[in-house]
């Protein structure tokens, strides 16, 4: 799996040993001992720290009569690079997303209720109108059930016209309605807003 890869990578490159032996393999390679030598660490400490950039492809060797060098994989190295960076990015974008989206609920609600929460008038849009509901159900709670009476109520602190907006709920499957009692739907039920 690739995020198993990617998490490999930066959990094993997260050492800073390893990271230096990369920056003076990035000058060319190397054999064991001229790496302990420049990092002034034992030639166990650095065999430790190669099999590990080994595992994940960071590094490979290639023996030269007696002596094995050591070689930095670029193309792996810019390949992690550039997922790691493509993820970071498509991130961003969904961040950059939610916090359009969240600044644009934010204005409709502030444009549709006054300061006091009363809603000035239902919106004949669509996604407008669902933003609104959505804001009047937050006050409801899963699992509880409600008279007609105690919804009618709980409404007209937002709106007079109770029925209209108690009737919404049902069409846009905020609430179910059985024998006079209502129940607020999961959030997957409501109506989508596209």
């Amino acid at each position: 799996m690739q995020l198993d890869r990617i998490v490999a990578f930066y959990k094993t490159m997260g050492d800073p040993t390893r990271i230096r032996i990369v920056a003076i393999l990035a000058k060319g390679p190397l054999h064991g001992q001229a790496i302990a030598g420049k990092l002034g660490l034992s030639a166990p400490t650095i065999t430790h720290h190669l099999k590990k950039l080994r595992d994940i492809h960071v590094v490979y060797d290639r023996r030269v009569k007696n002596t094995i060098y050591f070689y930095l994989n670029e193309s792996l190295i810019n390949q992690q690079a550039k997922v790691f960076t493509e993820l970071l990015e498509k991130r961003g974008e969904e961040l950059d997303d939610m916090v359009e989206e969240s600044i644009e609920r934010q204005k409709i609600i502030e444009n549709f209720f006054t300061k006091n929460g009363k809603l000035k008038n239902i919106p004949a849009q669509r996604k407008k109108k669902l933003i609104v509901f959505e804001h009047i159900v937050q006050g409801l709670k899963i699992g509880e059930k409600y008279e007609e009476k105690y919804l009618n109520e709980y409404i007209k602190q937002f709106h007079e016209d109770y029925a209209t907006i108690r009737r919404e709920f049902i069409i846009n499957h905020y609430m179910f309605r059985e024998n006079g009692i209502y129940e607020l739907n999961p959030e997957e039920m409501w109506a989508k807003i596209d």
